[in-house]
This record gives structure tokens, C-alpha cells and sequence, in this order.
């Protein structure tokens, strides 16, 4: 398409690009945020449904355009009691998204730090014209200067001694390590886990470019045994007061800062030595057997004789029948 553009030199209003081009503000909300901050003061202390309707803004599409603000930052409000029990409404409506502890402190007054736009030149005020005659334009006072760089050689530059040259050569070091590459798979998961922080805070919205670069530190975390979710929650804990300004350059920080340690190498079982085979005490034929602990007969031979110990000889039935006629009957209970 064509497009012509006239900046204009008065009557305007500065828009920043972050409201204009917002991708989840509709176009009544761009609209009431331009409209309201192009107002004079006296202008502006109205409510914000009355400035809305001087706009046709009204009705459900005024609370429509209002949530959005209200919960992408642009608006506040805060509702409490007077004098006499009559409630009323302060609202705050600004053209950059704060934070509610950044409202509150522009709202009582108190110093608050926010990430300005970068400065721009002043709007052109009204001036006299300079009295006399126009004149040419001039070049600013700049002569050119002839380049001769086409006219002259530069000599070769001389070889230096050999002997010289090693004997001033710095000793070689010890060659660096290659850093291992980062496995495909824990790097997918690393940006799994920074991309779905948006939908706990808001204000830790990752693009996919943001999340790839980030997915290299955030590996680590999980190459030392941590789980996403103990990433996760390392990355969400202890909100900052003032709020994120950056998620890139916040998230960056903590995951170098709080990079827990590696964890410490286990070192490997020394086996015991074998013991040299000895002769069997038990009774059967003669064998031998490696002991353990200093045993002096087999495993077989120790079990056997547990269980010849364990188990009682039988006892005939006769003598279990005269056991139980000896046993006393009870006696049926008197009436």
C-alpha cells in the first residue's frame, strides 16, 4: 500500500507503540487511553464512563474496553469511605501498564520509578522570524577533504627476526575445554517451563526467541537433578516489590544467582577381599568353602543343623489321646 504522512505541529497527542500496537486491546480501549491522555488537567478530573461517552464509547462497550485496561494495567481504581459514610471511587488511568503496588504509590504521592520512553526532541514552538533578508543554505562549515589513499603505496611491512620472534612468542597454555553441548531434549524442556510462566504471572510474558536464549541457562537447573517443578517454583518465588520491568533481564539474574550446586560425586565401593577357602567342621563328606565373616562350617551344614534344632519330635497318638482323658473336664454350672 501508499501511505502519506504529515507530522503534525500542533493539536496532537503522543502514542506510544506499546498501546497502539497492544495485540489484546481492542480498538475502543486504544482510544479511551489516547482520548484521556491528550486531556488539560481541568478536563481530566471527570470520571472515566463520563469521557468514554463523549467519545461513544457506552454502555457494554465501555465495560468491555474497561476490563481490558483494568486488567492489562492501564486502569486502577480504588474504592473507599468519606466523611459521613459516602463511598467513592478514585481512578487512575496511565499510558504505560504498572503494577497495584506501583499505582499505589503514584496515587499517594510517593517517588515511583518507571521505565520512561527515550527522549525525543521538543515540539516546535512559535518564533519570530530573524530579521534581514533570507539567505542561502549553508553546509554546515564542512570542507571535504581530498583522499590521495589512490596515488601512494604503503611499504610491506618488515619481517621480524626469527629468533625474535620465538623468543618474544608467549608460552602456549593449556588448550581450552570444550564446552559439552546441551542435550535437545533437556533444552526442550527448559523452554517448556520458561514459556508457561505467562500463565502464573502475567508480567513474565517470554516470546519463543526469549525463552530459546534463556533455555541455556535454565538447563543447568535441571542437568543438577532439580524437576520443572522445583524450576518453576525457584523462578516464581519472591515476587520483587517495585514488580518486573523486564521478564528477559529478571529471569536471567535469578537463574544465574540461584543456580544451586552441582551435586557432590558419590565415590565408588570398595569390595572387601576374598578370603581364602577353608575346610568344612560340619558332619558329611569333607569340602571346603569361602567364609564370610570367619565362619567354620558351610551355609549348608549351618542350615541343616537349624533346622534339626527347630523342629520337635513327634509324639505318638496314644500318648496325645491318654494326655487328653487325663485333662479334667468342667463342670456344668448349677442352676
Amino acid at each position: 500500500m501508499l501511505r502519506h504522512v504529515i507530522a503534525p505541529s500542533v493539536r496532537y497527542t503522543k502514542a506510544s507503540n506499546d498501546v497502539v500496537r497492544h495485540p489484546r486491546l481492542d480498538s475502543d480501549a486504544k482510544l479511551l487511553v489516547l482520548y484521556v491522555q491528550g486531556l488539560p488537567e481541568d478536563a481530566a478530573r471527570k470520571p472515566l464512563g463520563e469521557l468514554a461517552g463523549k467519545v461513544g464509547i457506552k454502555g457494554r462497550v465501555y465495560q468491555k474496553a474497561k476490563r481490558q485496561l483494568v486488567a492489562h494495567g492501564y486502569v486502577h481504581e480504588w474504592r473507599s469511605q468519606g466523611e459521613g459514610g459516602r463511598w467513592q471511587t478514585e481512578q487512575l488511568l496511565t499510558n504505560i501498564p504498572l503494577t497495584r503496588e506501583q499505582a499505589g504509590l503514584l496515587r499517594t504521592a510517593q517517588p515511583l520509578v518507571v521505565a520512561a520512553d527515550p527522549p525525543v526532541n521538543p515540539p516546535p514552538s512559535e518564533q519570530f522570524p530573524t530579521v534581514g533578508a533570507p539567505t542561502a543554505r549553508t553546509a554546515g562549515g564542512y570542507e571535504p577533504v581530498e583522499d590521495h589513499s589512490d596515488r601512494t603505496t604503503p611499504h610491506p611491512p618488515t619481517e621480524p627476526d626469527p629468533a625474535t620472534a620465538l623468543s618474544a612468542a608467549p608460552a602456549p597454555g593449556p588448550a581450552p575445554q570444550a564446552t559439552a553441548a546441551a542435550d535437545p531434549a533437556q533444552l526442550a524442556r527448559a523452554e517448556r517451563v520458561l514459556l508457561s510462566l505467562r500463565h502464573t504471572r502475567r508480567e513474565l510474558h517470554l516470546g519463543v526467541r526469549e525463552a530459546r536464549g534463556l533455555a541455556v541457562e535454565a538447563v543447568k537447573w535441571l542437568e543438577r537433578g532439580l524437576s520443572e517443578s522445583d524450576l518453576r517454583h525457584a523462578l516464581l518465588a519472591e515476587r520483587p516489590q517495585d514488580g518486573v520491568r523486564s521478564a528477559v533481564g529478571f529471569l536471567r539474574y535469578r537463574l544465574i544467582q540461584k543456580l544451586p550446586e552441582p551435586p557432590a560425586r558419590q565415590q565408588p565401593h570398595e569390595r572387601p577381599p576374598l578370603l581364602e577357602p577353608v575346610e568344612c567342621k560340619g558332619p558329611g563328606d569333607p569340602h571346603v568353602f569361602r567364609p564370610l565373616l570367619g565362619e567354620s562350617e558351610c551355609p549348608s551344614c549351618r542350615l541343616a543343623a537349624a533346622r534339626s534344632e527347630a523342629v520337635p519330635e513327634p509324639v505318638p497318638w496314644r500318648e496325645r489321646v491318654a494326655r487328653l482323658n487325663a485333662t479334667p473336664m468342667a463342670l456344668p454350672a448349677e442352676p
